[in-house]
């Protein structure tokens, strides 16, 4: 049985015959690609909002569900219509990790969100001017890929510090920083709900389910929500978010955190060095993801051209930037590409009406705030230790025999995790493969501008001893 025609007016905004596609593939496309990454409705909320700023506030996990599923719906479908792109947006993971552990802490929320806003203004302008390219070429791609694994890294070991799988260790100077449980050893019935999440989580990606992040999410909620009326747990046990049923599933959304950000109110905080490195750290992890995920998720679309480039790339890379001032104005945390978008390609996804059917879904989903507020750490950090391991697995791709490449990657992968910071990683690659080189007589090879952020990345590690020096502290 044929496929039934194609609406003349979709069929010539979308292109979709002329992709091979029907309408059809693009609506179970943008469908798969929602519940694919649908987890980000619970994630972001939890990551967010379990993080407390300068001033000991934290954000509401219900107004964080409703900026989330806003911006996500507003800029996926903005994708769809002009870039054309089945490539839907949502809170980058990892970014809001940034924003959560690392820079929320030293100073305001507000402030946190206004550093959000201005990666994005920094994204859009490199693509208007046509910077993008040089910026594409002055970092190693096997130094990107040693960021991604870093930050896996990163989101795993949060993901065990979340769900009580790990704790810091109390007690005197010299001990281990961290243990196994409360008192190094597993106990308790959330600690089992986690450990049977990852077990889930990573069976699933095993047998290829599509959704399998989401589907253990939901599947460890019904089991925490069910041990927790049996066992009657105190609620200091499952930590911030406690799983008991809600009273109503759906809920008018509570739009609070739009607005609430100030665009400089970080120079008074932590000075105009540390901002410039702030923005361009999420500036590079949100710019380069973006750039590999499109890439990625074109080329199993069939879209990139015969010189392997995707196309309307400038539209999509401002479309992007615009998701970062987007996200961090609704204080949702940078937006970005995801490449779960690979799972609507794969069924069938080929154009941006498939974002628009994703995009709706995700505003339908505003209205079920309860739902996603019931969900505890220990039911969604197994996502989080299944994304470490999806980005840790760029690892393959690093030249180990190198030394010149394989240093500055190694260090940038376990300085992230070890010192609890993604700049720190960033900062501390960049400065050893811009000195390896030289030591080497590759100076030569070292793009200037690299050379120029090594140099800043110097100055932000000894901020101390130069504030000193100055007379500043």
């Amino acid at each position: 049985m044929s496929a039934p025609p194609v609406p003349p007016v979709l069929d010539r905004f979308f292109k979709i015959s002329e992709r091979g596609s029907t309408v059809g593939r693009e609506v179970r496309g943008g469908i798969t690609t929602f519940f694919a990454m649908a987890y980000i409705l619970v994630l972001n909320p939890i990551i967010l909002g379990s993080a407390e700023d300068k001033f000991g506030h934290q954000l509401s996990a219900a107004q964080l569900v409703t900026v989330t599923a806003l911006v996500a719906a507003v800029m996926t479908v903005l994708m769809g219509l002009t870039a054309n792109m089945p490539l839907a947006l949502a809170a980058g993971l990892g970014i809001n990790a940034l924003v959560a552990y690392q820079i929320a802490p030293t100073m305001s929320w507000p402030d946190a969100m206004g550093l959000v806003v201005l990666s994005g203004i920094v994204v859009c302008l490199l693509v208007a001017t046509g910077v993008r390219e040089a910026i594409m070429h002055a970092v190693p791609q096997q130094m990107k890929q040693a960021i991604s694994v870093g930050i896996g890294l990163f989101i795993a070991f949060v993901g065990f510090i979340d769900a009580g799988f790990a704790t810091r260790v109390p007690g005197e100077t010299g001990s281990v920083p961290v243990q196994l449980g409360d008192d190094g050893t597993l106990s308790g019935w959330p600690v089992l709900v986690f450990c049977l999440g990852v077990l889930l989580t990573t069976a699933l990606l095993v047998r290829g389910v599509n959704g399998a992040i989401l589907v253990s999410i939901v599947a460890m909620t019904v089991v925490a929500v069910v041990v927790n009326e049996i066992a009657d747990l105190p609620p200091e046990r499952w930590g911030l978010t406690v799983p008991a049923i809600p009273d109503d599933v759906v809920a008018f959304p509570d739009f609070g955190l739009v607005g609430e950000f100030s665009l400089l109110g970080a120079v008074e905080q932590v000075g105009t060095l540390t901002v410039v490195l702030l923005v361009f750290t999420l500036f590079l992890t949100d710019f380069f993801d973006t750039m590999g995920t499109a890439v990625g998720v074109s080329s199993e679309a069939g879209l990139l051209d015969e010189k392997g480039r995707v196309p309307h790339l400038g539209r999509l890379l401002f479309v992007d930037g615009l998701a970062a001032v987007a996200g961090g104005a609704a204080s949702a945390s940078s937006n970005t590409s995801y490449v779960e978008s690979a799972a609507g390609v794969g069924e069938g996804a080929r154009t941006g009406l498939a974002n628009v059917v994703t995009g709706v879904l995700f505003a339908l989903a505003l209205f079920l705030t309860p739902l996603a507020t019931i969900v505890p750490a220990q039911a969604a950090a197994p996502a989080l230790i299944a994304v470490g391991f999806l980005l840790m697995a760029q690892v393959r791709n690093i030249d180990w025999t190198h030394l010149e490449i394989a240093v500055p990657a190694f260090l940038t992968i376990a300085v992230m995790p070890f010192t609890y910071s993604i700049t720190n990683g960033i900062g501390a690659g960049f400065i050893a493969y811009a000195v390896l080189k030289a030591v080497a007589g590759k100076a030569r090879e070292v793009p200037w501008l690299l050379w120029v952020v090594a140099g800043l990345f110097v100055v932000y590690f000894a901020i101390d001893p130069i504030e000193r020096f100055l007379g500043v502290s």
